[in-house]
This record gives C-alpha cells, structure tokens and sequence, in this order.
C-alpha cells in the first residue's frame, strides 16, 4: 500500500492551529545565504502585518482564523489542489480514504434544512434497527439537529463502535415522530457498485478508497459466475469519479493487464521518477472492456483509462475527461495535515493529462434536458484559476479539458451506457460529432454515515 498518496480532486477545509505564532530574526549572514536572508525579511513582515491585525483591527480577531487563512493562502497561491488540512479535516479525509468508519449505515442528504435518509445501507446496524428510505431525522438522542449543516449532523451520528444512538424521525405517512435505537458499527464504504446488464457485466467505480480493489474482485467475481461462459464483456463506469488513492488506481489498471508500465510520476528532481508496472494475471482473461469517462473523471480515474487506452486493452467511450494530472501527497503535521502537489503523471506512452484530459476513442454525448442548458458550463482542469500548466502541446494550441458530467438517472436515456452495450454486443456504435459542451449536472450533496 503506497499510503498518504492522492490523486483526486477537492479542497479541505481550514481549521484549527496553534494559536500564537513566533518569529526569529537573523544575525548577519554570507553571500552565500542572500536569498535566504530575503526570505526572513518577509517572514519578519508578514509577523509584523498578523501583529497590527491583531492589535488595531476594528473587530478582535481570532489568532487561529487567521493563521489558517494565511497557511491556506499560501497553499491555493500553488495550484488549486494543494491545501491545508485541520485536525478534524484530515481525520473526514482518512476516513474517506480508508473507506469504512463506525456509524449507523444510512445515506443522507438534507432536504429543506432537515437531515433525509436516502437509503439504509444493505446488512448494517440502520437497516436492521428498521431505519427506511424517506425518513426525516429530527433528533439525535432527544436533541434536535434541525438547521445543523449536513456535515454536523452526520459527526454527530459517527462515534465509537458498539456506542447507541437513539434517531428520532419522522416517517412519511406515519404522523407521530418515530424512535429508533441503532448500536454504531464499522460501516464500510462502498465505492464499486456492479449488477448485470443482460449478457454484459456492468461495474461503476465512485472513488479510488483502500476498499476499491477488493469491491472490483467481487464485482468480477460474482458476474463471472452469474453470467458464465455467455458474457459480452465489461463496462467498467467511471464518470464523476473524481479520483482518490494512486495504489488503488494502479492496481485496478493491473486487474485487467498482464505486463506493461501503468503510470509513471515526474516530481522536480529527476530522482523522483517512479514507474509503476503491472503484474501478470487478468480478471477478465481477455474479454472486452468498454471504460465510460465524461468531464467528471479526474486524475485517478484518469490514470486508468489513460493506461488502458495505451495498451489498447479497453475501449474508451464518453466524453473528455477533467485534466487533472498531478498527484498530490500528505504530509502529516503537529495539527492537521498538508495536502502538497508533489508531482505530475504520464501515461504509458508518456502523455501527460494534466490541463488535456483523456480524448475518448469513441465520443457520445448525452442528451441534455433543456433546463439542464441553463446550468453553468463545467469546468475543467484547464479552467482552474492557477491550475498547473499542461506539456507538450503544439504552440498557439490552448489548453483543453472537461466536458459534460450529466448522466441521466433513468438508463433507457443514458445514450453513453447503451452505446457500450451495443459495442460490446457487436451491433456498432454510431459516433457522436463534437458539440459545445453542455452544462454540469448538479448534484445534491449526499453523505454516509
């Protein structure tokens, strides 16, 4: 496990530090030391800006706030990936990462200021406690949480494994409030989702977590044995996957190669080159592999169907991914965690993604509803303020990343999943032209917990 390396999308936010700050001056130095000398200067100065703030600023400011903000501005001032981390921060990203936590096992969102349960997650202590789809929870051990944000609420219905938690909700067509006792237990994230299409195994991957691997073994598994010697192939899913964990994108490339250099990352010094390869021993022995991306596929996402894509192991169809092609390590502090861009991968044949993104082999864009038109346009990596510039292009050529994320919630309508249907069931595929990108779909945020 290549631990406390990311490649994914998303910021953390600021929290705690320690709250003074003390600043050393220097006696004279050489020649030698001139720059540095130049870089105490303007530590001393920015000591004396956080001195006057916090002596004359109209409102008594507080010392934590304003330290994070400066580390953050330093951080962001980099590129829009690199960014400080609190304590509490850096413990939602391991969990993230890690990709199981102790909780209830429900998916949330929050709909008109109140916390809604999405789904009960399969075998977990809210499905069996009879916690349903629907309800609206209103109380966490007899307190209200109504008009706490989505990211309170669910800390609050986190704790340790085997602690109770008593939900009050209220349940649609039922008019008394509802208490239901759930004991806390370890809830595994689910990143691989998988189910059969007819004669095609279909496995969506949602983010690259320490559980990915092992979700796409039993995908594999399973629809191997249900379909037997009948199956087409593979669809493997990763639209508006934003990224996640370098070792698990490498090893879900290896899952469908037998030899060959899956990524290599370039950091500033030559020494850092590192090149990852891949092991023999194909999951799906040979068969047809059809990868779906779109403007929501980001950097290990990326990797993928990059690696795949090289080695013509898999068809790639969809739109153009993000363009996020840098990988970002973290770096463990006293409090919190920095989240620092330390290099920039390459494909197998040496393409960078970064600020490019990954061209499907074949391009179908989805039909976008009209009041999705009014939406604004997505944003790729090439779009980011301060982004990373991309390599090798051709001069005058701009910059280019990022399409379309909607995927239509009824598949009969996803024109992206059909085609690979078709072209995995041999009846071809008629390639879409390309269009003006269309707008972002927008989400409503959800939560596990």
């Amino acid at each position: 496990m290549r631990k406390g390396i990311l490649a994914g999308l998303g910021c953390a936010a600021a929290g705690a530090v320690a709250a003074t700050l003390t600043f050393y001056t220097f006696g004279p130095l050489g020649a030698a030391t001139a720059a540095n000398s130049e870089t105490y200067r303007q530590l001393n100065l920015f000591g004396d800006v956080f001195d006057r703030i916090r002596s004359d600023y109209v409102e008594t400011p507080e010392d934590e706030k304003l330290i994070d903000a400066a580390i953050n501005g330093m951080l962001s001032s980099l590129d829009p990936h690199s960014s400080y981390m609190s304590a509490k921060g850096f413990q939602e990203m391991q969990v993230q990462t890690r990709g199981e936590f102790s909780g209830l096992g429900i998916e949330v969102t929050m709909e008109d200021g109140v916390v809604k349960v999405v789904t009960p997650i399969d075998d977990t202590p809210a499905a069996k406690a009879g916690v349903q789809g629907g309800d609206k929870i209103t109380h966490l051990d007899g307190e209200s949480i109504v008009g706490l944000k989505l990211d309170e609420a669910v800390r609050k219905m986190r704790g340790p494994i085997n602690s109770s938690i008593t939900l009050t909700v209220q349940r649609p067509g039922v008019e008394e409030p509802i208490e239901i006792k759930v004991t806390r237990a370890i809830i595994p994230i689910r990143s691989v989702r998988f189910r059969t299409e007819d004669n095609v195994g279909y496995i969506r991957i949602t983010t690259f977590n320490e559980q990915t691997q092992s979700g796409l073994n039993r995908a594999i598994k399973e629809l191997s044995a249900e379909l037997g010697d009948g199956i087409k192939g593979y669809v493997l899913d990763l639209r508006n996957n934003p990224g996640g964990l370098l070792d698990q994108a490498i090893s879900v490339s290896d899952s469908f190669l037998e030899r060959g250099e899956i990524v290599s990352t370039k950091g500033r010094n030559a020494e850092q080159t590192q090149r990852y390869n891949a092991d023999a021993g194909d999951l799906i022995t040979g068969r047809q592999l059809v990868i779906l991306i779109n403007g929501g596929s980001a950097s290990a996402s990326e990797i993928v169907a990059g690696a795949l894509q090289d080695h013509k192991r898999a068809t790639i169809l969809g739109t153009r991914s993000f363009g996020k092609g840098s990988v970002q390590t973290i770096i463990p502090l006293s409090l919190g965690a920095v989240r620092l861009t330390t290099a920039r991968y390459y494909t197998p044949s040496g393409r960078t993604i970064q600020a490019h993104g990954i061209d499907p082999d074949v391009p179908v864009e989805q039909d976008i509803p009209e009041e999705q038109k009014k939406v604004e346009k997505p944003r790729g990596e090439a779009n980011l303020p301060g982004h990373l510039p991309g390599e090798g292009e051709e001069e005058g050529k701009e910059e280019e990343s990022g399409s379309s994320t909607f995927i239509p919630t009824d598949k009969s309508k996803d024109k992206q999943l059909n085609a690979a249907l078709r072209l995995l069931r041999g009846e071809g595929v008629e390639e879409a032209p390309a269009e003006e990108q269309a707008p972002a779909q927008e989400e409503t945020e959800s939560k596990a917990n």
